[in-house]
């Protein structure tokens, strides 16, 4: 069986890719940092659903966490095939309000998280030659979103960084793609107020807000497609951008 680890999988898109992950077969490693009631909770459900499913929670952007995530997993299920580098956060505000430590904590999150995943998950992936790393960035890291430089720049960051370690990692056939998302209903836009989410919607061609579910189909495809795609920015916006 492969063995697939999501990261800020308790709830929304990350819970979605763990579900239809592990309704097809997948061995599932969630985690949440922040939320873990919500973590366990996700892991009953999951259990429930007859998924195997191990949960670890702890925080991405702190390096020796990433080591403990490694371990448990290979104890667990002897194997790590795919890596979704899902959680983030996100920054709503004028640039010139942003406190450095604001700034700091975001890219770390949201980018320096992607380097700690690569110098632990790898050496695992590298010794079988063979693995699938998925990125989740968004349109604003292609585009640039006001009131959102922070997060644009973060995930401007990870399409850059899933390029260059795609080409560094093909001779190893290691892939490694990005899933650049629009606007999708999760708890991460409520912050936004119904207005917002109308306006917004009202410019996106297919007219309404993409479903975590079909997010985590497009992630499924990506862990499943041949070898030759690797470096891919894959767009999933419903033609918004």
């Amino acid at each position: 069986m492969k063995t697939v680890i999501i990261t800020g999988s308790s709830r929304g898109i990350g819970y979605a890719a763990a579900k239809y992950f592990g309704l097809r077969g997948w061995q599932i490693v969630i985690n949440s940092c922040h939320d873990i009631n919500s973590l366990k909770q996700a892991e009953i459900n999951l259990k429930q659903e007859g998924i195997s499913v191990l949960a670890v929670p702890g925080d991405i952007g702190n390096p020796d966490f990433w080591k403990a995530l490694v371990d448990k997993t290979i104890r667990h299920f002897g194997s790590i095939d795919c890596m979704i580098n899902n959680a983030a956060i996100s920054h709503i505000g004028l640039l010139t309000d942003m406190t450095d430590s604001e700034w700091l904590t975001l890219i770390n999150t949201n980018l320096n998280s992607l380097f700690y995943c690569a110098k632990t998950v790898l050496p695992v992936m590298l010794s079988k030659k063979r693995g699938r790393i998925i990125n989740i960035t968004s349109v604003w890291g292609e585009a640039g979103a006001s009131c959102e430089v922070a997060y644009s720049a973060s995930k401007g960051g990870v399409i850059a960084f899933t390029k260059a370690l795609a080409k560094e990692l093909a001779p190893s056939h290691i892939c490694v793609n990005a899933l650049s998302l629009g606007m999708f209903d999760t708890e991460m836009n409520a912050c936004f107020s119904c207005e917002d989410k109308a306006m917004i919607t009202e410019e996106i061609p297919a007219d309404r807000m993409g479903e975590p579910e079909e997010a985590a189909k497009m992630l499924f495809l990506i862990a499943e497609a041949p070898e030759y795609l690797t470096g891919q920015i894959i767009r999933l916006d419903g033609g918004w951008i």
